[in-house]
């Protein structure tokens, strides 16, 4: 069934969705915060900063007027940075509903509260229910889904039968989506994996090779598992689309944002210059803050999340935090923190 849609964010995420929404049959209003990239984009139907290779089709509505855009709509897509999803969504309060149904597809953690992007527009958008709330995760670049690339990601929402809306909504023959009610577990996964692809970035900078990235995308992903399970996801979200998908594609591709900043700064370049640089935003920079402050808030053991802080905010040079890394005591390969190991064998007992 053919939904009324606000995409709230212009960037290229949000412009392949509204694109790929358009093209399925929705009706779709594109918000971009800035009037004179809105006229362009209306006029011209292409986003020339982000996505100019992409066709906007002439049924998109584009707009910079924020209630124009979300008025009257079944179904709000975040699609701003994470960190100005609360300053958005404030905006947007006086026209939410309770039968509204909003998306983030945003990735990253809130600086200060350490909420994610989901928990932010509960906290915010009070009249729409916990349940309707869900986001739109996996290993998908804007500039493959927009060229028709196959591509599958997962909608998650506390309420399965929301989540399955959510799901019908995006699947195109080339956008595949599974249905997942772990919000946490996939929020996790996917603002994570941000924080390793700069690491992975880092590494490739430096010329380390295939077995030091191939380490740190298996131990980033151990890191992320510890952190989610300890906020009471599920273990099986990690190795799936948000996990390991995502991780492994923003680890290594061309496409990838976090991965390119890290990699310049594994060539000498500063946070500063690189971030100067770019016309797109790193959600890895900021979440790392908020990743960092999270772990140590949990106590929870996430040694290359605190290398890249360290390498990013306090100038600690990348082949310092490696040898670091290198040479940590001695460990078994366990992935999950103490405080869960006993909880996990008392649930594997339980089963036998």
């Amino acid at each position: 069934m053919a939904k009324k849609i606000a995409v709230i964010g212009a960037g290229s995420w949000g412009t392949a969705l509204t694109i790929s929404l358009a093209s399925a049959g929705h009706q779709v209003s594109l918000w971009a915060r800035r009037p004179a990239a809105a006229a362009f984009m209306d006029q011209e139907r292409y986003n020339p900063t982000y996505l100019p290779q992409a066709h906007l089709p002439d049924s998109v509505h584009i707009t910079s007027n924020l209630a124009a855009a979300a008025t009257d709509q079944d179904l709000w897509v975040f699609a701003t940075p994470s960190q100005s999803v609360r300053e958005v969504a404030a905006r947007l309060r006086p026209y939410a509903r309770p039968d509204l149904i909003v998306v983030s597809v945003a990735k990253g953690i809130e600086n200060g509260t350490l909420l994610t992007t989901t928990q932010v527009l509960a906290e915010v958008l009070e009249n729409v229910p916990r349940a309707r709330i869900g986001v739109l995760y996996g290993p998908s670049h804007a500039e493959e889904v927009v060229t028709g690339c196959p591509t599958a990601v997962v909608a998650a929402a506390p309420d399965l039968a929301v989540a399955e809306e959510i799901q019908d909504t995006f699947m195109t023959p080339r956008l595949r989506v599974y249905a997942n009610t772990d919000v946490i577990g996939v929020e996790i996964a996917g603002s994570v994996k941000n924080v390793m692809a700069i690491a992975a970035g880092i590494s490739d900078g430096v010329g380390y090779g295939d077995n030091a990235k191939a380490a740190l995308i298996t131990r980033g992903l151990a890191e992320i598992q510890r952190l989610g399970l300890a906020l009471g996801a599920e273990a099986g979200t990690f190795v799936g689309l948000a996990g390991i998908g995502d991780l492994v594609v923003t680890c290594m591709s061309r496409h990838s944002r976090n991965r390119y900043l890290g990699e310049q700064i594994g060539r000498g370049k500063t946070l500063e210059a690189v971030e100067r640089e770019m016309t797109m935003v790193a959600e890895g920079v900021r979440t790392t803050r908020s990743v960092r402050d999270l772990a140590r808030r949990l106590e929870i053991e996430m040694p290359i999340t605190e290398a890249v802080y360290a390498i990013l905010f306090e100038g600690k040079k990348p082949q310092e935090a490696v040898n670091e890394l290198m040479t940590r005591s001695a460990k078994q390969e366990d992935w999950l923190p103490d405080c869960l190991q006993e909880r996990v064998r008392h649930a594997g007992a339980g089963r036998q």
